[in-house]
C-alpha cells in the first residue's frame, strides 16, 4: 500500500487512472498482485475457477480439440493465455495423449503467463509432460520470437484482468474516475472526460450512457486485440470469461460498472481496498471484444454459455457410471465435478464461450458430437 501510494502521489496531480492504477496493482514487479508469491486460486487462494474442474474440464477440451486437429489439418499446436497453476493444461495434455497418441506426437503446448509464481507452479504441476511445453510471459514477446502461430488459442478468464479506464454520467456530463492519493489513503476523484481515446471508444461502439451509469472502457482490451490479432496464420481461438453483451449493459442492474475486488474468496466492491492484494477484474464486454476481433481479421464461429459449450463438446461421455455409493471413490468425485459444471445453478452459468477463428473455415456445427446443445444458426 506504502509503495503504490508513493507512486500516485508522485503523478501528475497526485492521480492516475484507473487503468494505471491495475497495472501497478496487479503487475507491478514490485508489489502487484499477481507478481507475488502466493496462491490465488482455490481455496488457499482468492477464487476458484475453472481450473478447479481440470479432470473433466480438460478430457472436454482435448476431446474437441484432437477431433478439430484430425478432421481439418489445423497443426497440433495450443497455446493457453494465462495457465494458472497448470492443471488444466496437464490434464488436456494427459486426455490427448490417450485419445490421440499421432498428433499428440507432434504436440505442442504453449504458456503465457506473467506471474513468475504461476508460471513456477505450472513447472512443477507439468513435469510429467515438460517436453511438449514452453512458456512465456507476454503475447507480443511469444508471437515476436516465434512469427505468425497456427493452432489452437485458448484462454480462461484472461481478458476479464485487463486495465479499464472507468467513466461515469452526471448531471448530463460524462466524467473519467481518477484514483488518487489524499492525505494516506487512496480516494477516487472525477473530471470531465478529456481523454479522446474514450470518446473514440464510445463513438465507434454506439455507447450512450444514461444519468448515474459508470462503465469500465476497455482501451487495453482493444489495443491487444489491434496489436496480436493479426499475427496468427491458421487458428481457432476458444475464449472463456464472465461479462456482458451490449445489451445486458443497457439494463438498469449493471448501471454501477463490474469493476470488484476478490479477497479470500469474499467479493469486495471497493477497488481500492487492499490494493496489491487482491485481484481486480471487470466483466469482459463481449460486444467490443468482437468488434475489435473482426478488425483484426477473425471470424466468429460460436457464441455460447458455458454449460451448453461442455454438453456439446461432449462432457457427458465423461459420466462414470460405476459411481457406486462410495462419495468419496474417483467415479463419484469426477460426476460431482461434471454435476457442478452442467446444472443450471452450477458454476457455468457465469460463464460465456466466445469460438473465433482465422484463416480456418469451421461452421459451429463441424465438430461436435452433441450439435442439439449449440445454439441454432
Amino acid at each position: 500500500m506504502d509503495r503504490l501510494y508513493e507512486q500516485i502521489a508522485a503523478a501528475p496531480g497526485g492521480r492516475v487512472s484507473y487503468a494505471d492504477y491495475m497495472q501497478m496493482a496487479l503487475y507491478d514487479e514490485r508489489f502487484g498482485y499477481y507478481m507475488r508469491e502466493r496462491a490465488k486460486i482455490g481455496k488457499r487462494g482468492d477464487f476458484f475457477t475453472n481450473s478447479s474442474f481440470a479432470p473433466v474440464f480438460g478430457k472436454a477440451l482435448a476431446s474437441l480439440w484432437v477431433r478439430m486437429v484430425e478432421q481439418s489439418g489445423l497443426p497440433p499446436a495450443v497455446c493457453e493465455w494465462g495457465g494458472g497453476d497448470g492443471r488444466l493444461a496437464l490434464s488436456v495434455l494427459e486426455e490427448w495423449k490417450k485419445k490421440s497418441p499421432h498428433t499428440y506426437d507432434r504436440l505442442s503446448y504453449t504458456i503465457i503467463d506473467q506471474s513468475p509464481f504461476h508460471r513456477r507452479r505450472q513447472r512443477e504441476t507439468l513435469q510429467p509432460a515438460a517436453e511438449k511445453v514452453e512458456q512465456y510471459d507476454d503475447v507480443s514477446r511469444w508471437l515476436a520470437e516465434r512469427g505468425p502461430f497456427s493452432g489452437i488459442v485458448f484462454s480462461n478468464e484472461f481478458f476479464d484482468a485487463f486495465p479499464v479506464h472507468v467513466i461515469v454520467k452526471e448531471g448530463g456530463v460524462l466524467h473519467e474516475c481518477f484514483v488518487a492519493a489524499r492525505d494516506g489513503r487512496l480516494v477516487e476523484e472525477k473530471a470531465p472526460l478529456c481523454r479522446p481515446a474514450i470518446v473514440r471508444y464510445l463513438h465507434e461502439r454506439g455507447l450512450d450512457l444514461a444519468e448515474g451509469q459508470r462503465l469500465e472502457v476497455p482501451l487495453a482490451m482493444k489495443a491487444f486485440w489491434l496489436e496480436v490479432g493479426p499475427l496468427f496464420h491458421q487458428a481457432v481461438m476458444v475464449t472463456i470469461d464472465y461479462g456482458y453483451t451490449d445489451e445486458q449493459l443497457r439494463a438498469p442492474a449493471r448501471r454501477h460498472g463490474s469493476l470488484r475486488g476478490y479477497f479470500r474468496h469474499q467479493l469486495v466492491a471497493d477497488p481500492l481496498r487492499h490494493p496489491g492484494e487482491m485481484d481486480l477484474t471487470s466483466h469482459v464486454q463481449w460486444d467490443a471484444l468482437r468488434l475489435y476481433a473482426r478488425q483484426a481479421g477473425w471470424e466468429e464461429v460460436a457464441f455460447v454459455r458455458q454449460d451448453r459449450f461442455l454438453l456439446a463438446a461432449g462432457l457427458l461421455h465423461e459420466w462414470d457410471v460405476s459411481e457406486g455409493d462410495d462419495v468419496f471413490s474417483p467415479a463419484s468425485r469426477q460426476n460431482r465435478m461434471i454435476r457442478a459444471l452442467i446444472a443450471d445453478d452450477g458454476v457455468s452459468r457465469f460463464f460465456d464461450v466466445l469460438i473465433l477463428q482465422k484463416g480456418m473455415s469451421f461452421a459451429a456445427r463441424d465438430f461436435w458430437p452433441a450439435p442439439e446443445f449449440l445454439p441454432a444458426d
